[in-house]
């Protein structure tokens, strides 16, 4: 490995901001543009399956869902990216 990578918690934050920059600070864009197709993708069958007078969030819950999952995967790749790079430091030194 070459440079220290991002730490999880700036990772978390941006993911929690905008949906799939976790992914391509991680390193992998084309999973973060899947995980946006898939909140657009669910979030607009929901929006058509649920009853009128659901929340908004009711209503979107299907991207809601992928969201939340998008940004627990964001953190935990950052994370291991994090303790990966530790550990061949420990095994360098």
């Amino acid at each position: 490995m070459t440079g220290k990578p991002i730490s999880p918690y700036a990772v978390l934050a941006l993911a929690i901001v905008l949906p799939g920059t976790g992914q391509v600070l991680n390193g992998t864009p084309q999973r973060g543009l899947v995980f946006l197709f898939f909140i657009i993708m669910l979030g607009w069958v929901s929006m058509n399956v649920m009853p009128v007078h659901a929340t908004f969030i009711g209503r979107s819950i299907g991207g809601v869902f992928i969201y939340g999952l998008s940004v627990i995967d964001a953190y935990r790749c950052a994370r291991i990216r994090l303790e990966v790079w530790r550990y061949h430091q420990r095994q360098a030194a």
